[in-house]
């Protein structure tokens, strides 16, 4: 079986979410299973592609609407990932600092359609005019999304119609919308078809893909039962529920692993987290001169609306501003005006919160080892890994009953419980959680206990890996 995944991201190549943790991971488990999975991604100037090493195994000119423009593909010579990686190298559209967003503007590129649609169309190209046809085409949200559209409408690729498409939605809240006439830019097609399109008037590019591609994936069951009863393409979604399935991230626990992370204070295990999480908290807690014997309550993400993270200045401060004894750690990037109330809280509160506003992986694995409790206050979860990272090292999830959450976090206060859930996007739901989680702190049994219990959990992607595996071997043989 030969698949081939199309992504914009893909740890640790380029990262900017969960996306890249999944394309990161995936291929390397279904290669345990027998199945030859490679990435095609595009060629960003990130600093692990530049300390790598690449072969051009393919170059050619394509059209992009009245246009067309030169590409090469280019493998990773020594398959560091455990899996082919293959980049799609399109002069001035990749080679950028950022990923998404330019640095130096904040905003996002003003080319991200041309970005996104070369990459598409050269990918397919090479993939057209190769020797092998792959069994299989797996795309990743809307920066993939017109693949289906295009190898089934689209006359130049004549030739690849049969081959089956799965398109997983990592996060739905962007679609890849643009003007109408955008669809000028593909290569020609039956223009009776444009409505597959259009969504609401506009070129949508997630819309597309759900309606042509072969099967629709989530990431996880709850986020597709959302999916389909509210927001943008709800209709849509209802609508293609027939090929429909939500199927729970997994992470990769060679990478995630307590006994083994190389960016640890103290690597520990079940048996011995006790007095070794002690000392990845206090060399946290000096590096950012907070209290360690004080319970440590931590966010580790973007600073972004549907991530919540609104709700946490308020939210902090109140428990800061009381006489109760406790400490906030703070890791994540985004939304400017949560820098400035997040700074207004590092000098407001010093010896008791800190905000990290940077992308720091290695700081990451440690706040996860450190920390007591991890925070995700989420209006939106699709899936959501930190909860899972957090559990795999010890520490109690303090999450908000959505998407993913939902289906990974059982409260404690429910029969097999060992987290800590809310349901109300308010204050005062997130606070009462907050008091919650202090007074399972405060019962050094009780929280010892859940700590174990989270520990034993499973959620590497063996299990997930095997359900991929099912849907590829039925969509192949239909």
């Amino acid at each position: 079986m030969n698949i081939i995944h199309l992504s914009a991201e893909c740890y640790p190549v380029a990262k900017a979410g969960g996306l890249a943790d999944v394309v990161g991971s995936l291929p390397k488990y279904m290669k345990k299973m027998g199945v030859e999975a490679k990435v095609v991604m595009p060629r960003y100037a990130t600093d692990w592609i530049h300390e790598h090493q690449f072969e051009t195994v393919f170059e050619g000119d394509t059209p992009l609407g009245a246009g067309q423009f030169h590409y090469k593909i280019q493998r990773e010579k020594k398959n560091t990932l455990g899996f082919p990686l293959y980049l799609v190298d399109i002069p001035e559209r990749f080679d950028r600092p950022g990923i998404y967003i330019d640095p130096y503007s904040g905003h996002g590129y003003w080319d991200e359609l041309e970005r996104y649609m070369s990459f598409q169309l050269a990918a397919l190209d090479w993939i057209h005019y190769s020797d092998e046809d792959p069994d299989l085409l797996h795309c990743h949200d809307h920066h993939t999304a017109l693949v289906p559209f295009i190898i089934t409408r689209c006359h130049r690729y004549r030739g690849m119609e049969d081959i089956p498409t799965v398109l997983t939605v990592h996060n739905a809240e962007y679609q890849g919308v643009y003007d109408r006439g955008a669809f000028s830019l593909l290569p020609s097609f039956n223009y009776s078809e444009v409505g597959l399109l259009d969504w609401d008037g506009k070129f949508n590019c997630l819309a597309a893909g759900l309606k042509c591609c072969w099967k629709i994936t989530t990431v996880s069951p709850s986020y597709m039962e959302e999916l389909s009863k509210d927001g943008d393409l709800s209709l849509l979604y209802h609508s293609e529920r027939h090929k429909s399935v939500g199927i729970l991230n997994g992470i990769d626990t060679d990478v995630w692993n307590p006994k083994t992370d190389p960016y640890l204070e103290k690597n520990y295990t079940l048996k011995t987290h006790r007095k070794s999480k002690l000392k990845n908290k206090k060399a946290l807690c000096d590096q950012f001169d907070l209290n360690p014997d004080y319970p440590l309550i931590s966010y580790i993400g973007r600073l972004a609306h549907e991530k919540g993270a609104d709700l946490l200045p308020d939210l902090f401060s109140h428990f800061l501003a009381s006489e109760q004894s406790v400490n906030f750690m703070l890791l994540g990037t985004g939304d400017r005006y949560l820098h400035e109330r997040f700074n207004q809280l590092n000098s407001r509160f010093v010896g008791f919160f800190d905000a990290a506003l940077d992308y720091n992986e290695a700081l990451a694995h440690l706040i996860y080892a450190a920390s007591d409790f991890i925070i995700m206050p989420s209006r939106v979860e699709p899936c959501g890994l930190n909860q899972m990272y957090s559990m795999r090292y010890g520490t109690v999830p303090i999450v908000r009953k959505v998407g993913g959450l939902k289906d990974t976090v059982k409260d404690i206060g429910d029969e097999g419980g060992y987290g800590i859930t809310f349901y109300d996007f308010t204050h005062h739901a997130a606070a009462e959680a907050v008091q919650r989680a202090l007074s399972l702190y405060s019962d050094s049994k009780g929280m010892n206990a859940v700590r174990k219990t989270i520990m034993k959990l499973d959620f590497s992607w063996e299990n997930s890996a095997n359900k991929y595996l099912e849907l590829y071997r039925e969509l192949i043989n239909d």
